[in-house]
């Protein structure tokens, strides 16, 4: 779908460029009755207006501080927590707390409410939308902003690492579970594997045992040092260690048959840009295995060990996955202590 730059007269473009597939859609369902016009015109009044229509093309697969949108924007606060209100009443954003902070994000329509059509069309519509150049400077600039305190959180906390995860789940609470779904996966070959965010190396030799060539990747060069420290110990010599995160173009050329992640995506600042590079950096029908913890409410992980988000909900790991191209293969839920839960899932590139 081509992307659609925001005009000055968005309030007319609106229903020039997008009235005949909001008509489509809302075809498909219950007819709108007298009773809900008021309702289709509000929602329309909410999506008729060019700095909200940025917020849902931020939010589409991301979700942000109303600080960090108003540094996105380059918005008053006053005027940003307005257009969030009017959207927050036509149910196109919802919030989400992240300890003291409450995170907007792209309201998820089920299908099943009045109106969920059109929303529908709104959301999709805004989400192929393209932001103005500054904007996207703004943005990356905020990715960057969040990968630095992760990074900065490692590097000062890379001796404790160990104790730090024990808070929550250590390898030994998930390892043996995912290197049994490994040799219960059917892969294609056994040549190539990467681990993204090995941590200490906990995980590394169960790949270097299965896989002729295996590579790990991290964005703290003292934690990368602690793996490949460990790997040499006893004696795993088939890895090769690189300093960056999914983009760098060390792995350009590298396509591989098992990514593994275990207990990373919630200290990336953008957790659905990764399925999107793991997709990439899969060979045809490749498989990538990721343990992750399921959304939970104790706020002490941001600062005890560095988390930038409080876990996910199966949910959206599954709507960044289909987004990205990767079919789901297998959903298995631990229980843990201290109240927390993993998730081990398993996707391939289709």
């Amino acid at each position: 779908m081509p992307r659609k730059s925001i005009s000055k007269n968005f309030d007319i473009d609106l229903f020039l460029l997008y009235a005949p597939r909001m008509s489509t859609l809302l075809s498909l369902t219950t007819p709108v009755t007298a009773d809900d016009s008021a309702s289709a015109a509000a929602l329309c009044k909410a999506a008729a207006d060019s700095s909200r229509i940025q917020v849902l093309a931020l939010l589409h697969e991301n979700s942000f501080s109303v600080g960090e949108l108003v540094d996105i924007l380059d918005i008053r606060q006053s005027a940003l927590s307005h257009h969030l209100k009017i959207l927050l009443q036509a149910q196109l954003v919802s919030t989400r707390r992240e300890g003291n902070s409450i995170f907007y994000r792209q309201h998820t329509v089920t299908g099943s409410a009045p109106l969920d059509a059109l929303r529908k069309a709104i959301l999709t519509e805004a989400s192929v939308v393209t932001l103005p150049v500054k904007t996207t400077d703004r943005l990356t600039a905020i990715y960057g902003a969040r990968a630095s305190a992760s990074v900065a959180f490692f590097k000062a906390n890379a001796d404790k690492f160990r104790n730090e995860q024990d808070l929550i789940a250590d390898h030994y609470h998930y390892g043996d579970a995912v290197a049994q779904l490994l040799d219960n996966t059917a892969f294609s070959e056994n040549t190539s594997a990467l681990e993204i965010g090995p941590g200490d190396g906990a995980f590394l030799p169960e790949l270097s045992r299965r896989f002729t060539k295996v590579y790990a990747l991290d964005n703290s060069a003292e934690m990368l040092a602690k793996a490949q420290r460990y790997c040499r110990e006893l004696g795993f010599d088939n890895t090769t260690y690189v300093s960056g995160d999914t983009t760098t173009d060390a792995l350009a050329a590298e396509s591989f048959q098992c990514i593994v992640t275990n207990m990373v995506l919630h200290h990336v600042a953008a957790p659905a840009q990764i399925f999107r590079d793991i997709r990439r950096l899969l060979a045809p029908r490749g498989i990538v295995t990721i343990t992750e913890l399921c959304r939970h409410e104790q706020t002490w992980a941001h600062t005890a060990c560095g988390d930038l988000w409080l876990g996910f909900e199966p949910d959206e790991l599954s709507s960044w996955a289909q987004a990205a191209g990767l079919a789901e293969l297998t959903q298995t839920i631990l229980a843990q202590r201290n109240g927390f839960q993993l998730q081990i899932r398993q996707f391939q590139r289709l």
